[in-house]
């Protein structure tokens, strides 16, 4: 028997549904934390490409690019869908076996408030799973990532 390991985060933010959907995907580098990159110069850009099959990736300050992952389910303003390609030391792995899924889902509660619900799952694709799963359920993981995104609502 196979166990799929998942972290399940929420946030509950002022702003209607579309408005948190753009500012989650079309905004993704104000919010998303400097030091979180992969790459060896300062990140400079973090992008989520709109439409499925897209690139998710980052851009250093010195114009090189660094994949993340890819979009696989584009459906605004209800939900996205991200690979993770990120391996436990932070390498890129392309090769979809390997990687993990990111479903952020919004739904409105009230005309001014959305819940952000994310899951990140089959965290059990990675070469090392306890220790990637231990990153993004550590503090500074999605718990603080959802909390930056609030804030910048």
């Amino acid at each position: 028997m196979s166990t799929t390991l998942a972290v399940v985060r929420s946030v509950t933010v002022r702003a209607a549904r579309e408005h948190a959907f753009t500012v989650f995907t079309e905004r993704f580098f104000t919010w998303w934390p400097k030091g979180h990159h992969i790459g060896m110069a300062e990140l400079a850009d973090a992008v989520i490409e709109p439409h499925r099959g897209g690139r998710w990736y980052e851009r250093g300050a010195d114009g090189s690019e660094c994949d993340w992952g890819r979009v696989l389910a584009w459906e605004p303003p209800g939900r996205v869908v991200l690979s993770w390609h990120l391996q436990a030391d932070w390498s890129y792995d392309p090769n979809p076996a390997m990687a993990s899924e990111i479903e952020v889902r919004f739904i409105a509660e009230a005309p001014d408030r959305t819940r952000v619900d994310l899951e990140h799952r089959h965290i059990e694709r990675h070469d090392k799973p306890e220790q990637v799963l231990r990153g993004i359920d550590s503090p500074g993981g999605w718990a603080g990532i959802l909390a930056a995104y609030a804030e910048q609502i």
